[in-house]
């Protein structure tokens, strides 16, 4: 018992110095990466034709410089599981300067991804400089450093970081220098002038019969949709590569392809975050009935073919989308079916239950709360087990292995 506490009091005291490391290297991607957008959007015509060109130059520097990084998030799920694997310090800048280059050409990417990597990394080098052997709850507690320092959101961030690595089970020993991490993050992130999305939701319908059955329709369609965002990845990122081999000439051919799309749909409404999306679905801007699906598709397109980013801030602009329409569809405000959509989709294709529940109380406020759970509930249910993290370990799964063992 005694180790116990003093293990918790290491893996604290830890929690400070990554949090207080990844939350400056948060608001460094994240500052960045809004400049990336800005500029993006002012000289779209101009770079937009030189995607697969920048598809090619990611994809060389991952065969030639990343090694191991190029596994991205499946190497932090790996060590995670306790694996022997080291994750390198090099996939830090690796992954921020690709990311940075998708967005700037006009890829349909995320962020997260990036985040939760920065933090898995820094954490493990930190856990071999101390010679701390749980290796995999430092990885968690920088994980949700990584996410809670992005978001500013460091409740969700911390369940986020404690129940994606096993679907369906949530390692509580982690839990307190998990938390730490990612608040010193958020604030340090925060204090470094990185915003924190919010939306106050001012008025919310009563709860009655006519509503809860709307609500069991709307988190059946949004976890639809998460299940079909993680299956298209996992089938896509797997037919090209069986299609089109040559890693170089798949990055070339289908940025080729997109570099077209994202001009003749909507001239770049579908690239980037989606954060344009996002705002026009919560303040009353023009939300398109395809727009949830044309952002889906080339979300995956971009992802599956070597361009680097993440899939959380897609899914927000997604579920956001899709929300707007289904309000106005079935009668409801619209800030609030959105609200919904923004983190049951989320849910879905996360495979995560109480992240997302609690990253939409914290952008929207927790009387939002008894609304999140049926949805989520619902969308949670309806995701068959796929996750966008191929590698995160399903808890049904780990049960049978133990038995036959």
């Amino acid at each position: 018992m005694k180790s116990y506490y003093r293990n918790i009091l290491i893996w604290s005291g830890l929690a400070v110095i990554i949090g207080l490391v990844v939350g400056s290297l948060d608001a460094l991607f994240g500052r960045v990466l809004i400049g990336v957008t800005n500029f993006r959007l002012e000289h779209f015509n101009y770079l937009i034709p030189f995607l697969p060109v920048i598809g090619v130059l990611i994809v060389f520097f991952y065969d030639r410089f990343g090694k191991t990084a190029g596994r991205g998030m499946g190497l932090v799920f790996s060590v995670g599981h306790q694996s022997d694997e080291v994750i390198p310090k090099r996939l830090i800048p690796l992954a921020m300067v690709a990311t940075w280059l998708t967005h700037l050409f006009g890829g349909s990417a995320g962020r997260e991804g990036v985040a939760v990597q920065i933090g898995a990394t820094f954490a493990n080098f930190l856990g071999d400089v101390f010679k701390v052997k749980n290796r995999h709850i430092i990885v968690m507690i920088g994980m949700a450093a990584g996410f809670g320092g992005l978001f500013q959101t460091p409740f969700a961030a911390t369940l986020f970081a404690l129940e994606a690595l096993v679907a369906g089970a949530i390692y509580y020993r982690a839990i307190v220098p998990a938390l730490i991490a990612s608040t010193v993050a958020a604030q340090t992130s925060h204090f470094l002038g990185l915003e924190k999305f919010t939306f106050a939701l001012t008025k919310l319908p009563a709860l009655d019969a006519s509503l809860i059955a709307k609500l069991l329709l709307v988190g059946t369609i949004f976890g639809l949709t998460g299940f079909a965002f993680a299956w298209l990845l996992t089938q896509v990122k797997s037919r090209l590569t069986t299609w089109l081999p040559n890693p170089y000439l798949k990055v070339a051919a289908c940025g080729a392809i997109l570099s077209i799309t994202f001009t003749m749909l909507g001239h770049g409404r579908y690239s980037g975050l989606g954060t344009n999306l996002i705002s026009a679905a919560f303040s009353g801007g023009q939300i398109l009935a395809w727009d949830f699906a044309l952002k889906l598709l080339l979300t995956v397109l971009t992802l599956a073919i070597g361009f680097q980013g993440g899939e959380v801030t897609p899914l927000f602009a997604i579920g956001a989308a899709l929300g707007a329409t289904l309000g106005l569809a079935l009668g409801l405000p619209v800030t609030f079916v959105a609200a919904l959509g923004y983190a049951a989709v989320f849910a879905s294709a996360t495979n995560t239950f109480w992240a997302p529940i609690l990253i939409g109380c914290e952008v929207f406020g927790y009387a939002l709360m008894p609304y999140l759970i049926i949805v989520v509930i619902i969308s949670y249910m309806l995701n068959f087990n796929k996750s966008i993290y191929t590698a995160q370990n399903m808890l049904q799964n780990m049960f049978e292995a133990k038995k036959k063992d």
